[in-house]
Protein backbone atom coordinates (compact mmCIF):
# COMPACT_ATOMS: atom_id res chain seq x y z
CA UNK A 1 0.00 0.00 0.00
CA UNK A 2 2.05 3.12 -1.39
CA UNK A 3 1.76 5.97 1.03
CA UNK A 4 -0.02 9.72 0.55
CA UNK A 5 3.05 11.31 -1.14
CA UNK A 6 3.77 8.75 -2.82
CA UNK A 7 -0.09 8.57 -4.12
CA UNK A 8 1.02 12.09 -4.76
CA UNK A 9 4.03 11.49 -6.65
CA UNK A 10 2.39 9.17 -9.15
CA UNK A 11 -0.13 11.45 -10.15
CA UNK A 12 2.14 14.00 -11.05
CA UNK A 13 4.22 11.83 -13.37
CA UNK A 14 2.05 11.14 -16.40
CA UNK A 15 2.20 8.14 -18.67
CA UNK A 16 3.46 8.68 -22.19
CA UNK A 17 0.35 10.54 -24.12
CA UNK A 18 -1.56 11.40 -20.79
CA UNK A 19 -2.00 14.97 -19.50
CA UNK A 20 -0.31 15.95 -15.94
CA UNK A 21 -2.67 15.98 -12.71
CA UNK A 22 -1.31 18.66 -10.41
CA UNK A 23 -4.08 17.84 -7.56
CA UNK A 24 -7.85 17.21 -7.21
CA UNK A 25 -10.09 20.07 -6.38
CA UNK A 26 -13.46 19.91 -4.67
CA UNK A 27 -16.53 19.79 -7.22
CA UNK A 28 -18.50 22.46 -5.02
CA UNK A 29 -15.67 24.95 -4.90
CA UNK A 30 -14.64 24.28 -1.37
CA UNK A 31 -11.14 25.59 -0.51
CA UNK A 32 -10.34 21.75 -0.37
CA UNK A 33 -7.91 20.23 -2.71
CA UNK A 34 -6.60 16.37 -2.74
CA UNK A 35 -3.24 14.71 -4.32
CA UNK A 36 -5.53 11.37 -4.73
CA UNK A 37 -8.84 11.18 -6.33
CA UNK A 38 -11.27 11.16 -3.62
CA UNK A 39 -15.26 11.51 -2.87
CA UNK A 40 -16.57 14.95 -1.09
CA UNK A 41 -19.57 14.16 1.25
CA UNK A 42 -22.16 13.67 -1.48
CA UNK A 43 -20.69 11.17 -3.23
CA UNK A 44 -19.74 13.24 -6.14
CA UNK A 45 -15.47 12.89 -7.76
CA UNK A 46 -13.13 15.63 -6.91
CA UNK A 47 -11.90 17.26 -10.12
CA UNK A 48 -8.96 16.83 -11.57
CA UNK A 49 -6.54 20.14 -12.52
CA UNK A 50 -4.49 19.64 -15.07
CA UNK A 51 -0.92 21.62 -16.01
CA UNK A 52 -2.75 22.36 -19.32
CA UNK A 53 -5.32 23.88 -18.01
CA UNK A 54 -3.86 27.07 -16.67
CA UNK A 55 -4.81 30.26 -18.82
CA UNK A 56 -1.90 31.20 -21.35
CA UNK A 57 -0.35 34.64 -20.81
CA UNK A 58 -2.64 36.29 -23.11
CA UNK A 59 -5.34 35.31 -21.15
CA UNK A 60 -6.91 32.45 -23.47
CA UNK A 61 -8.83 29.22 -22.53
CA UNK A 62 -8.31 26.15 -24.22
CA UNK A 63 -11.86 24.28 -24.80
CA UNK A 64 -11.37 20.73 -26.39
CA UNK A 65 -13.44 20.19 -29.22
CA UNK A 66 -15.19 17.66 -27.47
CA UNK A 67 -16.06 20.25 -24.68
CA UNK A 68 -17.02 22.91 -27.46
CA UNK A 69 -19.78 20.56 -29.21
CA UNK A 70 -20.77 19.72 -25.55
CA UNK A 71 -21.62 23.57 -24.79
CA UNK A 72 -23.26 24.03 -28.43
CA UNK A 73 -20.74 26.96 -28.46
CA UNK A 74 -21.23 29.14 -31.78
CA UNK A 75 -19.46 32.03 -33.46
CA UNK A 76 -20.15 34.97 -35.48
CA UNK A 77 -17.94 37.46 -37.60
CA UNK A 78 -18.06 41.09 -36.54
CA UNK A 79 -18.96 43.11 -39.41
CA UNK A 80 -19.43 46.50 -41.00
CA UNK A 81 -23.13 47.22 -41.26
CA UNK A 82 -25.49 50.20 -40.04
CA UNK A 83 -27.36 49.94 -36.82
CA UNK A 84 -30.79 50.28 -36.80
CA UNK A 85 -30.98 52.33 -33.88
CA UNK A 86 -34.55 52.95 -33.53
CA UNK A 87 -36.23 54.45 -30.24
CA UNK A 88 -38.31 51.53 -29.34
CA UNK A 89 -41.28 52.07 -27.42
CA UNK A 90 -44.99 50.69 -26.70
CA UNK A 91 -48.09 52.44 -26.71
CA UNK A 92 -51.44 53.21 -26.34
CA UNK A 93 -54.28 54.69 -29.07
CA UNK A 94 -56.26 57.54 -28.01
CA UNK A 95 -58.67 60.25 -28.83
CA UNK A 96 -57.39 63.58 -29.76
CA UNK A 97 -58.71 65.75 -27.47
CA UNK A 98 -58.93 68.56 -29.75
CA UNK A 99 -61.24 66.79 -31.77
CA UNK A 100 -64.18 66.34 -29.38
CA UNK A 101 -67.32 68.05 -28.50
CA UNK A 102 -70.34 67.84 -26.13
CA UNK A 103 -73.83 69.34 -26.80
CA UNK A 104 -75.22 70.58 -23.69
CA UNK A 105 -77.64 72.73 -23.40
CA UNK A 106 -77.84 76.34 -21.45
CA UNK A 107 -81.55 75.87 -20.38
CA UNK A 108 -84.40 73.69 -19.21
CA UNK A 109 -86.40 71.51 -21.04
CA UNK A 110 -88.01 68.10 -22.36
CA UNK A 111 -86.47 65.94 -25.59
CA UNK A 112 -89.71 65.88 -27.93
CA UNK A 113 -88.07 63.63 -30.44
CA UNK A 114 -84.49 61.72 -30.96
CA UNK A 115 -83.04 62.10 -34.47
CA UNK A 116 -79.78 60.73 -33.45
CA UNK A 117 -80.36 57.31 -31.37
CA UNK A 118 -77.60 55.47 -30.66
CA UNK A 119 -73.63 55.66 -29.59
CA UNK A 120 -71.46 54.65 -32.39
CA UNK A 121 -73.53 56.48 -34.94
CA UNK A 122 -71.88 58.78 -37.61
CA UNK A 123 -73.00 62.69 -37.84
CA UNK A 124 -72.22 65.38 -40.52
CA UNK A 125 -71.81 68.76 -38.91
CA UNK A 126 -75.29 70.47 -38.92
CA UNK A 127 -77.25 67.01 -38.63
CA UNK A 128 -80.26 67.45 -36.54
CA UNK A 129 -79.92 65.42 -32.94
CA UNK A 130 -82.63 65.98 -31.16
CA UNK A 131 -86.00 68.30 -30.91
CA UNK A 132 -86.26 70.01 -27.46
CA UNK A 133 -89.63 71.95 -25.09
CA UNK A 134 -88.40 74.41 -23.45
CA UNK A 135 -90.61 76.89 -21.23
CA UNK A 136 -88.08 79.25 -20.99
CA UNK A 137 -87.56 79.47 -24.34
CA UNK A 138 -91.26 80.19 -24.80
CA UNK A 139 -91.13 83.13 -22.41
CA UNK A 140 -88.20 84.63 -23.82
CA UNK A 141 -89.52 84.08 -27.50
CA UNK A 142 -92.97 86.04 -26.16
CA UNK A 143 -90.90 88.90 -24.91
CA UNK A 144 -88.69 89.15 -28.08
CA UNK A 145 -91.88 88.96 -30.66
CA UNK A 146 -94.02 92.01 -27.97
CA UNK A 147 -90.97 94.14 -27.71
CA UNK A 148 -90.07 94.20 -31.27
CA UNK A 149 -93.97 94.63 -31.87
CA UNK A 150 -94.18 97.85 -29.43
CA UNK A 151 -90.61 99.42 -31.07
CA UNK A 152 -92.63 99.13 -34.50
CA UNK A 153 -96.11 100.43 -33.57
CA UNK A 154 -94.28 103.32 -31.36
CA UNK A 155 -91.97 104.75 -33.29
CA UNK A 156 -93.91 107.44 -35.32
CA UNK A 157 -96.00 108.55 -31.95
CA UNK A 158 -93.38 108.09 -29.03
CA UNK A 159 -89.68 107.86 -30.24
CA UNK A 160 -88.58 106.97 -26.43
CA UNK A 161 -90.68 104.34 -25.52
CA UNK A 162 -89.64 102.98 -29.55
CA UNK A 163 -86.01 103.45 -28.44
CA UNK A 164 -86.48 101.08 -25.16
CA UNK A 165 -88.40 98.50 -26.89
CA UNK A 166 -86.09 97.91 -29.48
CA UNK A 167 -83.65 98.10 -26.47
CA UNK A 168 -85.12 95.22 -24.92
CA UNK A 169 -85.49 93.44 -27.98
CA UNK A 170 -82.00 93.39 -28.56
CA UNK A 171 -81.15 92.60 -25.10
CA UNK A 172 -83.49 89.30 -25.30
CA UNK A 173 -81.87 88.36 -28.56
CA UNK A 174 -78.15 88.48 -26.65
CA UNK A 175 -79.94 85.80 -24.33
CA UNK A 176 -81.06 83.86 -26.94
CA UNK A 177 -77.74 83.77 -28.64
CA UNK A 178 -76.23 83.26 -24.96
CA UNK A 179 -78.70 80.17 -25.21
CA UNK A 180 -77.22 78.79 -28.43
CA UNK A 181 -80.60 79.27 -30.11
CA UNK A 182 -80.39 82.34 -32.20
CA UNK A 183 -82.53 82.77 -34.95
CA UNK A 184 -84.93 79.94 -33.00
CA UNK A 185 -87.27 82.03 -30.79
CA UNK A 186 -90.22 79.33 -30.28
CA UNK A 187 -90.77 77.10 -27.46
CA UNK A 188 -89.27 74.03 -29.19
CA UNK A 189 -85.60 73.77 -30.82
CA UNK A 190 -83.86 71.46 -32.74
CA UNK A 191 -80.07 71.12 -31.97
CA UNK A 192 -77.82 70.43 -34.92
CA UNK A 193 -74.67 68.89 -34.10
CA UNK A 194 -71.48 71.65 -34.58
CA UNK A 195 -69.07 68.94 -35.70
CA UNK A 196 -68.49 66.01 -37.85
CA UNK A 197 -67.63 62.34 -35.96
CA UNK A 198 -69.02 59.66 -34.04
CA UNK A 199 -71.33 59.51 -31.18
CA UNK A 200 -69.28 58.33 -28.02
CA UNK A 201 -71.72 58.98 -25.55
CA UNK A 202 -75.32 59.56 -25.32
CA UNK A 203 -77.27 60.73 -22.41
CA UNK A 204 -80.12 62.11 -24.55
CA UNK A 205 -83.53 59.70 -24.07
CA UNK A 206 -87.12 60.65 -25.57
CA UNK A 207 -89.26 61.93 -23.72
CA UNK A 208 -86.46 62.75 -20.60
CA UNK A 209 -86.33 65.86 -19.01
CA UNK A 210 -82.76 67.91 -18.93
CA UNK A 211 -81.35 70.61 -16.71
CA UNK A 212 -78.64 73.54 -18.17
CA UNK A 213 -75.29 72.03 -18.28
CA UNK A 214 -76.23 68.05 -18.67
CA UNK A 215 -73.98 66.35 -22.00
CA UNK A 216 -75.93 64.73 -23.83
CA UNK A 217 -74.28 64.15 -26.45
CA UNK A 218 -70.35 63.81 -26.88
CA UNK A 219 -69.00 63.62 -30.19
CA UNK A 220 -65.45 63.11 -31.54
CA UNK A 221 -63.90 63.09 -34.66
CA UNK A 222 -61.85 59.87 -35.20
CA UNK A 223 -60.35 61.25 -38.85
CA UNK A 224 -57.20 61.82 -36.55
CA UNK A 225 -55.96 60.26 -33.44
CA UNK A 226 -53.02 60.34 -31.19
CA UNK A 227 -50.71 57.40 -30.15
CA UNK A 228 -49.52 58.23 -26.41
CA UNK A 229 -45.98 55.94 -25.47
CA UNK A 230 -43.77 55.76 -22.88
CA UNK A 231 -40.33 56.32 -23.63
CA UNK A 232 -37.34 55.17 -21.18
CA UNK A 233 -35.39 58.05 -19.69
CA UNK A 234 -32.03 56.65 -21.37
CA UNK A 235 -33.73 57.31 -24.89
CA UNK A 236 -35.44 60.96 -24.66
CA UNK A 237 -32.13 62.64 -26.03
CA UNK A 238 -33.15 61.12 -29.21
CA UNK A 239 -36.70 62.29 -29.56
CA UNK A 240 -37.68 65.40 -31.49
CA UNK A 241 -41.10 66.70 -32.31
CA UNK A 242 -41.76 66.30 -35.44
CA UNK A 243 -39.48 62.85 -35.46
CA UNK A 244 -41.33 60.59 -37.97
CA UNK A 245 -42.09 57.15 -37.07
CA UNK A 246 -43.81 53.81 -37.81
CA UNK A 247 -46.54 51.99 -35.85
CA UNK A 248 -47.33 48.43 -35.89
CA UNK A 249 -50.25 46.66 -34.36
CA UNK A 250 -51.44 43.43 -33.30
CA UNK A 251 -55.11 43.69 -34.96
CA UNK A 252 -53.23 44.15 -38.18
CA UNK A 253 -49.89 42.60 -38.26
CA UNK A 254 -47.65 42.63 -41.34
CA UNK A 255 -48.94 46.25 -42.06
CA UNK A 256 -47.25 49.23 -40.32
CA UNK A 257 -48.88 52.81 -40.13
CA UNK A 258 -47.13 56.09 -40.10
CA UNK A 259 -47.36 58.52 -37.05
CA UNK A 260 -45.38 61.91 -36.14
CA UNK A 261 -44.43 63.12 -32.68
CA UNK A 262 -46.35 65.71 -31.76
CA UNK A 263 -45.32 66.58 -28.08
CA UNK A 264 -42.70 65.37 -25.32
CA UNK A 265 -44.62 65.63 -21.52
CA UNK A 266 -42.60 67.91 -19.55
CA UNK A 267 -43.01 65.45 -16.55
CA UNK A 268 -41.17 61.98 -15.98
CA UNK A 269 -42.56 59.01 -14.10
CA UNK A 270 -40.17 58.43 -11.07
CA UNK A 271 -41.31 54.45 -10.82
CA UNK A 272 -41.14 54.02 -13.96
CA UNK A 273 -37.91 56.07 -15.23
CA UNK A 274 -39.77 57.62 -18.62
CA UNK A 275 -41.56 60.14 -20.16
CA UNK A 276 -45.05 60.04 -22.07
CA UNK A 277 -44.26 61.23 -25.55
CA UNK A 278 -47.99 61.81 -27.62
CA UNK A 279 -47.59 60.98 -31.87
CA UNK A 280 -50.31 62.35 -34.04
CA UNK A 281 -51.77 59.79 -36.67
CA UNK A 282 -54.31 60.17 -39.43
CA UNK A 283 -56.74 57.51 -39.45
CA UNK A 284 -59.05 58.14 -42.63
CA UNK A 285 -59.87 54.28 -43.31
CA UNK A 286 -61.10 54.21 -39.48
CA UNK A 287 -59.03 51.05 -38.65
CA UNK A 288 -57.83 52.68 -35.20
CA UNK A 289 -59.87 52.32 -32.48
CA UNK A 290 -59.40 54.18 -29.33
CA UNK A 291 -57.54 51.50 -26.69
CA UNK A 292 -55.77 49.85 -28.98
CA UNK A 293 -51.99 48.90 -28.32
CA UNK A 294 -49.21 49.78 -30.21
CA UNK A 295 -45.60 49.17 -30.95
CA UNK A 296 -43.65 52.04 -31.72
CA UNK A 297 -40.35 52.71 -33.82
CA UNK A 298 -38.91 56.29 -33.76
CA UNK A 299 -36.51 56.19 -36.72
CA UNK A 300 -32.65 57.85 -35.34
CA UNK A 301 -29.41 57.25 -35.87
CA UNK A 302 -27.52 57.52 -39.43
CA UNK A 303 -26.95 54.42 -41.86
CA UNK A 304 -23.04 54.22 -41.57
CA UNK A 305 -21.36 51.02 -41.49
CA UNK A 306 -20.39 50.63 -38.00
CA UNK A 307 -18.18 47.97 -36.28
CA UNK A 308 -21.21 45.20 -35.08
CA UNK A 309 -21.47 42.02 -33.11
CA UNK A 310 -24.75 40.26 -32.33
CA UNK A 311 -26.48 41.20 -28.79
CA UNK A 312 -25.78 37.65 -27.44
CA UNK A 313 -21.99 37.92 -27.69
CA UNK A 314 -22.10 40.32 -24.82
CA UNK A 315 -21.33 39.49 -21.64
CA UNK A 316 -22.55 41.87 -19.13
CA UNK A 317 -22.30 41.55 -15.60
CA UNK A 318 -22.87 44.87 -14.62
CA UNK A 319 -19.02 45.91 -14.11
CA UNK A 320 -17.58 44.91 -17.03
CA UNK A 321 -18.19 44.57 -21.15
CA UNK A 322 -16.76 41.55 -22.58
CA UNK A 323 -16.44 39.52 -25.93
CA UNK A 324 -15.07 36.09 -26.24
CA UNK A 325 -12.91 36.21 -29.43
CA UNK A 326 -12.75 32.48 -31.26
CA UNK A 327 -8.82 31.94 -31.56
CA UNK A 328 -7.44 29.14 -33.65
CA UNK A 329 -7.44 25.23 -32.45
CA UNK A 330 -10.20 25.56 -29.29
CA UNK A 331 -8.84 28.96 -27.75
CA UNK A 332 -11.37 31.50 -26.46
CA UNK A 333 -10.01 35.08 -25.50
CA UNK A 334 -12.21 37.49 -22.95
CA UNK A 335 -12.02 41.11 -24.75
CA UNK A 336 -12.92 43.82 -22.70
CA UNK A 337 -15.13 46.17 -25.27
CA UNK A 338 -16.70 49.73 -25.45
CA UNK A 339 -20.07 50.01 -26.79
CA UNK A 340 -21.63 52.35 -29.11
CA UNK A 341 -25.54 52.21 -29.87
CA UNK A 342 -27.82 48.85 -29.97
CA UNK A 343 -29.63 48.20 -32.27
CA UNK A 344 -32.61 45.22 -32.42
CA UNK A 345 -30.21 42.47 -33.33
CA UNK A 346 -26.68 44.06 -32.89
CA UNK A 347 -24.49 46.36 -31.14
CA UNK A 348 -22.02 48.56 -32.01
CA UNK A 349 -18.47 48.30 -30.87
CA UNK A 350 -16.35 51.50 -30.41
CA UNK A 351 -13.19 49.66 -28.70
CA UNK A 352 -12.00 46.42 -28.61
CA UNK A 353 -12.99 44.39 -32.03
CA UNK A 354 -12.27 44.77 -35.31
CA UNK A 355 -14.11 43.57 -38.21
CA UNK A 356 -13.56 40.45 -39.23
CA UNK A 357 -13.10 39.31 -35.68
CA UNK A 358 -15.02 35.63 -34.94
CA UNK A 359 -16.84 35.96 -31.77
CA UNK A 360 -18.92 33.44 -29.78
CA UNK A 361 -22.78 34.02 -29.73
CA UNK A 362 -23.77 30.94 -27.59
CA UNK A 363 -22.72 29.44 -24.66
CA UNK A 364 -20.52 32.58 -24.09
CA UNK A 365 -21.41 32.89 -20.46
CA UNK A 366 -19.94 28.98 -19.98
CA UNK A 367 -16.74 29.45 -21.33
CA UNK A 368 -16.20 32.89 -19.56
CA UNK A 369 -17.36 31.34 -16.31
CA UNK A 370 -14.35 28.46 -17.48
CA UNK A 371 -11.98 31.29 -17.98
CA UNK A 372 -12.58 32.93 -14.53
CA UNK A 373 -12.13 29.52 -13.02
CA UNK A 374 -9.27 27.95 -14.29
CA UNK A 375 -7.95 31.86 -13.82
CA UNK A 376 -8.87 31.40 -9.87
CA UNK A 377 -7.59 27.86 -10.11
CA UNK A 378 -4.17 28.88 -11.31
CA UNK A 379 -3.81 31.03 -8.18
CA UNK A 380 -3.80 28.18 -5.91
CA UNK A 381 -1.08 27.08 -4.21
CA UNK A 382 -0.33 23.28 -3.50
CA UNK A 383 -1.68 21.63 -0.42
CA UNK A 384 1.39 21.39 1.13
CA UNK A 385 2.36 25.26 0.63
CA UNK A 386 1.02 25.89 3.96
CA UNK A 387 -1.49 28.34 2.56
CA UNK A 388 -5.07 27.60 2.59
CA UNK A 389 -6.23 28.25 -1.05
CA UNK A 390 -9.27 30.93 -1.32
CA UNK A 391 -11.49 30.52 -4.54
CA UNK A 392 -12.56 33.59 -6.24
CA UNK A 393 -16.35 34.17 -7.07
CA UNK A 394 -17.67 33.41 -10.51
CA UNK A 395 -20.83 33.74 -11.98
CA UNK A 396 -22.86 30.89 -13.62
CA UNK A 397 -25.39 29.91 -16.72
CA UNK A 398 -27.30 26.66 -16.47
CA UNK A 399 -30.77 25.93 -17.23
CA UNK A 400 -33.27 23.82 -15.30
CA UNK A 401 -36.91 23.51 -13.32
CA UNK A 402 -37.82 25.85 -10.99
CA UNK A 403 -39.03 23.39 -8.10
CA UNK A 404 -40.02 25.47 -5.29
CA UNK A 405 -39.06 28.63 -3.04
CA UNK A 406 -38.39 28.72 1.08
CA UNK A 407 -39.16 32.34 1.29
CA UNK A 408 -38.01 32.54 5.08
CA UNK A 409 -34.78 30.51 4.75
CA UNK A 410 -33.98 32.92 1.45
CA UNK A 411 -32.92 29.55 -1.25
CA UNK A 412 -34.57 27.62 -3.78
CA UNK A 413 -34.48 24.54 -4.80
CA UNK A 414 -33.68 23.64 -8.44
CA UNK A 415 -33.29 20.51 -10.99
CA UNK A 416 -30.96 21.50 -12.88
CA UNK A 417 -28.81 19.50 -15.86
CA UNK A 418 -25.23 19.64 -16.27
CA UNK A 419 -23.03 22.08 -15.32
CA UNK A 420 -19.38 22.17 -17.76
CA UNK A 421 -18.13 24.63 -16.12
CA UNK A 422 -18.35 23.55 -12.58
CA UNK A 423 -18.24 19.94 -13.78
CA UNK A 424 -21.51 19.38 -11.97
CA UNK A 425 -23.40 16.25 -13.36
CA UNK A 426 -27.87 16.69 -13.33
CA UNK A 427 -28.96 16.93 -9.96
CA UNK A 428 -31.20 18.45 -7.50
CA UNK A 429 -30.15 21.19 -4.60
CA UNK A 430 -30.47 24.23 -2.85
CA UNK A 431 -29.32 27.34 -3.88
CA UNK A 432 -29.71 30.82 -1.66
CA UNK A 433 -31.52 33.51 -3.87
CA UNK A 434 -30.43 37.50 -3.98
CA UNK A 435 -33.86 38.36 -3.75
CA UNK A 436 -37.46 36.14 -3.57
CA UNK A 437 -39.01 38.59 -5.75
CA UNK A 438 -37.32 36.93 -9.03
CA UNK A 439 -39.29 34.18 -8.67
CA UNK A 440 -42.96 35.69 -7.29
CA UNK A 441 -44.09 35.19 -11.10
CA UNK A 442 -42.59 31.77 -11.92
CA UNK A 443 -44.76 28.58 -10.94
CA UNK A 444 -43.57 25.57 -9.39
CA UNK A 445 -42.36 23.01 -12.15
CA UNK A 446 -41.43 25.87 -15.05
CA UNK A 447 -38.51 25.31 -16.91
CA UNK A 448 -35.73 28.63 -16.60
CA UNK A 449 -32.73 30.02 -17.60
CA UNK A 450 -30.71 31.03 -14.08
CA UNK A 451 -27.57 32.87 -13.12
CA UNK A 452 -25.44 31.96 -9.78
CA UNK A 453 -22.74 33.43 -8.42
CA UNK A 454 -20.02 31.77 -5.78
CA UNK A 455 -20.65 33.02 -2.27
CA UNK A 456 -18.56 31.38 0.89
CA UNK A 457 -17.42 28.33 0.27
CA UNK A 458 -19.65 25.90 -0.69
CA UNK A 459 -22.53 28.45 -1.06
CA UNK A 460 -23.86 29.55 -4.83
CA UNK A 461 -26.29 32.32 -4.69
CA UNK A 462 -29.07 32.96 -7.77
CA UNK A 463 -28.70 36.47 -9.09
CA UNK A 464 -31.00 36.13 -12.04
CA UNK A 465 -33.59 33.68 -13.42
CA UNK A 466 -36.26 33.56 -16.34
CA UNK A 467 -39.10 31.09 -17.63
CA UNK A 468 -38.14 29.13 -20.65
CA UNK A 469 -41.43 29.52 -22.23
CA UNK A 470 -42.21 26.47 -24.52
CA UNK A 471 -39.03 23.97 -22.88
CA UNK A 472 -40.24 20.77 -21.06
CA UNK A 473 -37.52 20.18 -18.24
CA UNK A 474 -34.53 18.46 -19.35
CA UNK A 475 -34.31 14.62 -19.06
CA UNK A 476 -30.89 14.47 -17.36
CA UNK A 477 -31.90 17.19 -14.88
CA UNK A 478 -35.26 15.71 -14.35
CA UNK A 479 -33.10 12.46 -13.48
CA UNK A 480 -31.02 14.02 -11.65
CA UNK A 481 -30.19 11.82 -8.59
CA UNK A 482 -28.43 14.02 -6.13
CA UNK A 483 -30.17 15.03 -3.25
CA UNK A 484 -30.31 19.18 -2.67
CA UNK A 485 -27.37 20.52 -0.45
Amino acid sequence: MISESQAQSVSAVPADGERKILYYRNPMGLPDTSPVPKKDSMGMDYIPVYADDKPDDSGAVVVSPARIQTLGVKTAEAELRAVDAAVRASGRIELDERRQVVVAPRFEGWIERLHVNAVGDPVKKGQPLFTAYSPELQSTGEELRIAERLASQSESQDPVASESARRLAEATRARLRNLQVAGQAGARQVFHAPASGVVLEKEAIEGGRFMPGDALFRIADLSKVWIIADVYEQDLARVQVGQTAQVALEAYPGRSFAARVDYLYPTLDAATRSTRVRLAMDNTEGLLRPGMFAQIALATGDATPKVTVPTSAIIDDGERRVVLLALAEGRFKPQAVKLGQRGRDVVEVLDGVAAGDRVVVSANFLIDSESQLKAALSNLVEPDAGEQPQASPTRYEAQGTFDALDAEAGNVTMTHGEIPALQWPAMTMDFMIADPALVKSIAPGSPVRFVFEAGEPGEYIVTGIEPVAGVAPSPAATAAGHGGH
